[in-house]
């Protein structure tokens, strides 16, 4: 935990004059887009144009990192600045309706470089850190596997030692943007006879190498961010191990609370009031007025508790993050906003299509009702990604509430005799 305190100083730079600077920098070099052009468009087909943007988010990182704008969290000594949560605030409030570098954000910037952050050697910070926040790196998440999903603790991908190396074989999938991304944070297991959450240890490799294949994976909204990789005898040098051997599950705790803590993080740039597409309680008015139904009280009610879902996500988020922050929550209440913020968002997409109408099913070229059937069959995507909406709950009952857990035929069992079903192609 001590890695991730803020720097402290007495010449701390003040919320006043860094909002001044970031203000000045932003508005004197960066454009200014409407809601609808920051949205990550995950249904697009277009590779050259992702490419391209891809690569317009690495040269907006690398200007702020040289305006000092880079790592507002991160110590100075891996590139940061060193600053305060409530300097990153200040940040996300500058940036709305400014063009910002969104896919360095999740997972690079967390929950990657944050577990690199709090569980990396000196070396490995010092080489990785400062390349993340000048843009130069781009970092994946391997943790889902075909045969376990979210239950990453089940892991089979095997990394086997061999002397001042490892020798990974095994598959990850459902990895966001692996096809353009530089570097994979991989769990995997080392010793087949502890029980199921020991004998896991994380490793940091390279995606594009010759012994990892990366292949798209086609969703039914068209889709193709989403990859699987093949890793076969890829070799990992020992220094490039994250956290003691076998000790994985200790840095995946941690790993999980950055990752429920997203879009309340330290570490996160997020414009304020930055428009998530579908998941946005906006499109349920946009499609009730396209669709000439704004006077009927029913597409009334709709609109209001799509605002209302997105006003408690917001603040659930800050309460919560505050909470973690100065120490009156556990860590595990993050899994408070990773419960409210899944069980909304999939709301909120059924709201929009009940607004539509006959248009969420068939619609003409161009409405705005246009993808609202298939967001809507897309809508539980948000309860799985990240960690399910059940884990979410399990934790809270358990870890927060103190509730008895629920009982475990694996708990104390090595791994390897854990009975599992057959590996399905994915």
């Amino acid at each position: 935990m001590s890695a991730l305190r803020v720097e402290t100083s007495e010449e701390l730079e003040s919320l006043e004059d860094f909002r001044r600077r970031a203000r000045s920098f932003i508005r004197g070099n960066l454009r200014q887009v409407t809601p609808e052009e920051l949205r990550w468009e995950r249904n697009s087909n277009d590779d050259e144009a992702e490419l391209a943007t891809v690569a317009r988010d690495r040269e907006i990182q690398r200007m702020l990192f040289d305006a000092d704008l880079a790592g507002i969290c991160f110590p100075r000594a891996y590139g940061g600045q060193g600053l305060t949560h409530e300097h990153q605030k200040v940040l996300n409030e500058e940036f709305a309706g400014y063009e910002y570098p969104l896919r360095v954000q999740i997972p690079t910037l967390s929950p990657c470089a944050a577990v690199i952050l709090e569980f990396g050697t000196e070396e490995q910070k010092l080489r990785h850190l400062p390349a993340i926040l000048k843009g130069e790196e781009l970092w994946m998440q391997f943790l889902s596997e075909p045969s376990g999903g979210s239950d990453v603790a089940g892991a089979l991908t095997t990394a086997v030692r061999d002397g001042e190396q490892w020798i990974l074989n095994g598959s990850k999938v459902w990895t966001s943007g692996a096809w353009w991304s530089d570097w994979g944070l991989c769990l995997a297991r080392t010793n087949w006879d502890q029980p199921k959450h020991r004998g896991l240890t994380v490793f940091m490799l390279p995606i594009h190498q010759p012994n990892v294949e990366v292949h798209r994976i086609e969703m039914n909204n068209g889709s193709r961010e989403f990859c699987q990789e093949f890793m076969t005898d890829v070799i990992v040098p020992d220094a490039d191990r994250v956290g003691a051997v076998d000790e994985g599950w200790t840095v995946g705790t941690r790993w999980m609370f950055h990752e429920r803590m997203l879009y309340n993080s330290s570490f996160v740039t997020e414009p304020v009031g930055l428009s998530h597409g579908s998941q946005d309680a906006k499109i349920v008015y946009d499609i009730a007025r396209a669709s000439g139904i704004l006077d009927d009280a029913t597409a009334r009610d709709h609109i209001g508790e799509a605002r209302m879902l997105e006003l408690v996500v917001n603040q659930l988020a800050e309460r919560v993050g505050e909470g973690i922050r100065s120490g009156r929550m556990s860590d595990q209440a993050a899994g408070l906003v990773r419960l409210f913020k899944g069980t909304s968002v999939s709301r909120i997409v059924t709201l929009a299509f009940d607004n539509a109408g006959p248009s969420g099913a068939a619609w003409e070229a161009g409405e705005t009702a246009a993808m609202s059937g298939i967001n809507f069959l897309m809508r539980q995507a948000g309860s799985i990604g990240g960690g399910t909406t059940e884990m979410a709950r399990n934790v809270i009952s358990e870890r927060v509430l103190g509730m008895p857990r629920e009982r475990r035929l694996d708990k104390d069992v090595p791994f390897r005799e854990v009975p599992r079903s057959r590996p399905t192609s994915t």
